[in-house]
């Protein structure tokens, strides 16, 4: 995980069955607090705006701001913010109809991102926050980067894709070096689906090959063609490895910009 970034929804994507704030991390040690720049200074993309009311949440510290868009709810690692204060969101990534479970709501928009440009707004050093999930070294995310958890479909069997490049999932993790930026076709069940998140819809795939042990049995798709849970599918689509979003998205193997049909 990078300090400068979260970990999404998802996407886009181990099952995320916790909200981001559910997770504990060890603690960190203390670090002298950075001089954050001021709003003006703020990089391009960045959220601006003045500080409406905050909201505790574990490791996260939720902003509702007035921004020159209007009001938007924003959350950042855990930090000191008072009300009234000027702010930026860095690096923000907009999750739709995340739900807290910490908090027992509902925010039909937010922002996860990172603060800047708060004068002692330092983000506490008691946790790391991590967005759900924290991969284990080397495995990266297959099951994120939305607050929500694959559908339980029950078993699932799916025949493999047929044509040379034609792979069960498993199959496509065990030979991953040898598709990397290469066409594979993926027959599966649709068992979670987020539309337009980074520009893209984000599908997860189980065909019943593999095992949540070994983390080979659920892939992640992007495409622009929408889907429903339960849908059986082939894709076909470029295959990436160790793809970083930023924000804690991290896939071993992810098939990207893929033509789905049924």
């Amino acid at each position: 995980m990078r300090s400068s970034s979260f970990a999404l929804i998802a996407l886009l994507a181990a099952g995320c069955t916790k909200s981001p704030e559910s997770s504990t991390a060890p603690a960190a040690p203390s670090m002298p607090t950075p001089t954050a720049p001021g709003p003006s200074n703020a990089p391009a993309g960045a959220v601006k705006g003045k500080v409406l009311e905050t909201l505790e949440a574990s490791s996260y510290t939720y902003l509702r701001m007035q921004t020159g868009e209007g009001e938007v709810w924003a959350a950042v690692p855990q930090a000191k913010v008072d009300v009234g204060t000027e702010v930026s969101i860095l690096n923000p990534m907009t999750m739709n109809g995340f739900e807290s479970k910490t908090l027992g709501r509902k925010f039909e928009k937010i922002l996860f991102g990172n603060l800047g440009g708060a004068e002692g707004a330092a983000p506490a050093p008691a946790a790391v926050p991590q967005m759900p999930p924290a991969p284990p070294p080397g495995a990266g995310v297959q099951h994120g980067p939305m607050a929500t958890p694959p559908a339980d479909l029950g078993p699932i069997k799916v025949a493999k894709a047929a044509g040379a490049d034609g792979r069960t999932i498993s199959e496509l993790f065990a030979q991953k070096a040898a598709f990397k930026d290469k066409t594979v076709s993926v027959r599966g069940k649709v068992v979670k689906f987020t539309g337009g998140v980074m520009g893209k819809n984000w599908l997860h795939l189980r065909d019943g090959s593999g095992s949540s042990v070994a983390k080979d049995d659920d892939l992640t798709v992007t495409t622009a063609v929408p889907a429903g849970v339960g849908d059986e599918v082939l894709v076909q689509g470029t295959v990436h490895l160790d793809k970083d979003f930023g924000a804690g998205y991290e896939y071993a193997v992810i098939v990207e910009d893929a033509k789905v049909s049924k």
